[in-house]
């Protein structure tokens, strides 16, 4: 029997897009940790939230997210298709950030380790959402030197109230 999964939040952000990005996750009442990159997209900040959580996190995990690029591909197993397809869409084309979700499933799909995945609607007023939101903003906010200081806030592994 497994343990009860750790719930971490998860989310990405850009300050336009592409531009400078950030990424947070979070669990309620323990670590969180975020990061950034100056150039990048809002879709690979989604994505690389997910990996950077389940590289800390040991054990089950279930991971919420407001990114439906992020929660669809697991729940509609799109890297399916994906991978049969020799890492083509649904449309053809080559598959976007397949770096980053290349890392990913080996990370959330090993039989050995149970990840589950939940969507939560953005900006509506649910706790953990908003901290991630504010720590993945705060985190894209520190890559762009020509914008305000960020508000320190949390982040970089620190323990949640």
């Amino acid at each position: 029997m497994h343990d009860a999964p750790i719930i971490a939040y998860t989310d990405g952000s850009c300050l336009g897009n592409p531009g400078p990005g950030g990424w947070a996750w979070a669990v309620d009442g323990g670590p969180s940790d975020s990061g950034g990159e100056p150039h990048t997209t809002n879709q690979r900040m989604e994505v690389l939230a997910v990996i950077r959580a389940l590289e800390t996190l040991t054990g089950p995990v279930h991971v919420v997210s407001d990114s439906t690029y992020v929660v669809n591909c697991f729940r509609q197993q799109w890297h399916a298709g994906w991978k049969r397809r020799g890492w083509r869409n649904s449309q053809g084309k080559p598959v976007a950030n397949r770096d980053l979700w290349e890392r990913l499933f080996a990370l959330a799909l090993d039989p050995g380790r149970p990840v589950t995945f939940a969507w939560v609607k953005g900006h509506s007023g649910d706790r953990m959402n908003d901290v991630v939101d504010g720590l993945a903003t705060a985190a894209a906010a520190r890559q762009d030197p020509t914008g305000p200081p960020p508000d320190a806030g949390l982040g970089q592994g620190q323990l949640l109230p």
